[in-house]
Order: C-alpha cells, then structure tokens, then sequence
C-alpha cells in the first residue's frame, strides 16, 4: 500500500509513534524517525529490523531547527518525501489553570502545537515541489473536548486541528493533503507513567480515570490500541486516502460527538 513511498515521524521511537512506524515499514515504506535519545533511536531500529529502509535522526521537535534536519535527512537520503507524521507531544504538567506554571505552559504549546507547525512548514518545502504528499498530525480527543487539569495540552491540540484545515486548504490543489488523527486514551508507556499525576490533578486514582472516565464515555466500553491508531495514519498516507483532508478523525472508540 505505501510501496516506494518516504515518510518521516517525529516521536518514532515508542508508542504511537514507534507503531507508526512500524505499519508504515509493513507496508513498504522508508521511514525517517526522530526521538530525543540517540541510544533509544539506535534500540528502535535494531528492534524494527528494517535494514536500510529505517534511519534515525535525534533531535527535539521544539527546535525547529532540529526538524527540518529530520526532513532534509529523508528528502536527501531516499530522494523524496512523501509523508509526514508530526506525531511528537504530551503533558508538561498536569494542572488547574489556576495553578498551571507560565513555564508549562509554555512548554505545552511549544512541544504540541509549534512542533506540528514546523514539520509542517519544512516537509511543505519538499512536497509543494513534487506536487504531492501526505501531512498527518497526530492529535488527541482533547483537541475536540477539553479536559480538566490539561488545558495547555487540549489549547494546543485545539490549535493542530486550526492548523490542520487552515493548511489544507492552501495546498491541496498542489496535489498535498493535510489531516489530524484524534486517538482517546492509548495506554501506552507515557500514560501508565503519567496517569496518576493526571488522575490526582483531577482529584481521581489512576483506575478512576481510565475507567470512569475514559472507559465509561466509550461507545465500546473498551480503549483503542496503537495499531488501531497506526492503521489510520496508513489510510491517511496512502493513495486510498487522496480524498481524505482538511479532517480531524476520531480513534477513540465513540468517546467524541463528532
């Protein structure tokens, strides 16, 4: 499905983005993958065990300098670049407004909202002139909802979905389409560190939280998995997916309205 096609993925190394990377390997892509720890990165791609076709860049997706170097390294390396993950983020510090730092803050829209921006603007750079590819911003239900003791974090996926569309519109008559993936919780390694910190901002047990409310407010009554996330994106990167942009798409087992 992805054969001969190039993506980069910020955030590659582990959980959303690591199966990413995987169902794209899987379906015949070459990945670029980025992450802030080199001896990790060089783990993953033993681990993905995809010879040539998988390279690592170390960078921090808050640079944006650190990005475009991710991207270059792709174009450069495989001759094109097809897909773009920006998949990086997370929670600084879970917290009430009232009591939520101006450095948390900060740092919230910065790794969650300024780093989509920059893959977004660099990876432009080379797909405007093939005259196509595939922008998938990797968001959260949060962006559609809000959550309390989150609020940089769901203000600055709020902000990837303006982005999202704001983008798509520009550039999809130069062949490039531009879309959000929403996934609800994931348990993935991040979260099950997290969840607790997130859980008592709220007043909760971690079991309160994943089951009362994530759980509870699920068409399904279940959570989605990484995989589930990943086959998404693979929609999303592939020519099935040409007619598909300017969207924020709900993984989250019906937790969302729309």
């Amino acid at each position: 499905m992805l054969e001969g096609k190039v993506a980069a993925v910020t955030g590659g190394s582990r959980s959303i983005g690591r199966g990413i990377v995987e169902a794209f390997l899987a379906g015949g892509a070459s990945v670029v993958l980025n992450g802030r720890d080199e001896a990790k990165g060089q783990r993953a791609l033993e681990e993905l065990g995809a010879g040539d076709r998988a390279v690592f860049v170390a960078g921090d997706v808050r640079n944006a300098a650190d990005i475009a170097r991710l991207v270059d390294e792709a174009a450069s390396r495989f001759g094109r670049l097809d897909i773009m993950v920006n998949n990086a983020g997370g929670i600084t510090e879970p917290a009430p407004v009232a009591t939520l730092t101006d450095e948390a803050w900060a740092n919230d829209l910065q790794w969650n909202l300024s780093s989509v921006f920059y893959g977004t603007k660099h990876a432009l750079r080379h797909m405007l002139a093939q005259g196509s590819g595939s922008i998938i911003n990797i968001s959260s239900v949060e962006g559609k909802m809000g959550f309390a003791g989150m609020a940089g974090y769901a203000a600055a996926k709020h902000g990837v979905h303006g982005l999202t569309k704001s983008t798509a519109l520009e550039v999809g008559r130069q062949g490039v389409t531009v879309n959000a993936i929403c996934p609800g919780l994931i348990l993935t390694d991040a979260v099950v560190n997290g969840g607790p910190d997130t859980a008592a901002s709220m007043g909760l047990t971690y079991d309160q939280l994943v089951n009362d409310v994530f759980k509870a407010k699920t068409a399904t009554g279940e959570l989605n998995t990484v995989e589930q996330i990943a086959a998404v994106a693979v929609l999303l990167a592939s020519d099935a997916g040409r007619g598909i942009t300017g969207t924020a798409i709900s993984v989250d087992g019906g937790q969302t309205p729309y």
